[in-house]
């Protein structure tokens, strides 16, 4: 094999792990999980952003609002003063109209203001349910995560024990347990017929032992013509 195809099936081998740790369903949630995760804290820095400049606005809107009030009030006081005369009248009005140019100003500001407020608070809302979702997905996907575990883990167990199984010779075993029956039944008919054996010896050998201790005739008839002799017979 050349070089170049070596490093080809390494290189290959190399890509096959590769999905294969890629194609796991655990690592792959993990690194869902993860990735979920800098989402949260990117949607979360997101939606503080968007509350702070909504929050920031309706305060300018109302600073202005202020503002258009105050002006307004200062008008009212130059025609006091004019009607009073502490003012000339020319003056008191200019003064007046401009006061009352600066309120309209500030009105219209708050005015805009307020709706930008009311469009950076809208986009917040959104950004929070985004937000929400993210949290809810996240508590799934881990919860699945630790159901994911406990599944693969049982059916590796079940795996290696159904693969240990399998390896087992069914039809090997019962053979040689016909075998180790039949050798059984033989030396059980091999004792009894020893026993046999043994029993038919004794019974010869108590016949012969008989035969041989039975007193002959000829001493049994000198035995009694003895006690005859000796009176001990009539």
């Amino acid at each position: 094999m050349s070089i170049f195809k070596r490093l080809f099936k390494v290189g290959q081998a190399h890509t096959h792990s590769v999905v294969d740790k890629f194609e796991d369903p655990i690592k792959m949630s993990e690194q869902g999980i993860r990735d979920l995760k800098r989402d949260l804290q990117t949607a979360m820095q997101s939606l503080a952003e968007v509350k702070g400049i909504a929050i920031r606005t309706r305060k300018d809107s109302d600073n202005n609002k202020k503002l258009a009030a105050d002006y307004e009030r200062k008008a009212m006081i130059l025609l006091q003063k004019m009607q009073n005369g502490e003012l000339d009248q020319a003056d008191a009005e200019r003064l007046a109209t401009e006061a009352l140019n600066k309120k309209e100003q500030h009105l219209g500001e708050s005015n805009r203001l307020a709706q930008e407020a009311e469009k950076h608070q809208n986009m917040a809302n959104q950004l929070q349910n985004n937000v929400n979702k993210i949290k809810q997905t996240i508590s799934s996907t881990e919860n699945d995560l630790i159901t994911l575990k406990a599944r693969a883990k049982t059916a590796a167990s079940t795996k290696k024990i159904n693969k240990q199984m399998a390896k087992i010779d069914s039809s090997g075993t019962i053979a040689m347990l016909e075998k180790m029956k039949s050798k059984v039944e033989e030396d059980e008919s091999l004792a009894v017929a020893y026993g046999e054996i043994i029993s038919e010896d004794k019974s010869i050998d108590d016949e012969i032992n008989a035969v041989v201790s039975k007193p002959s005739s000829n001493a049994s008839q000198d035995l009694v013509d003895l006690k005859r002799k000796m009176g001990l017979m009539v």
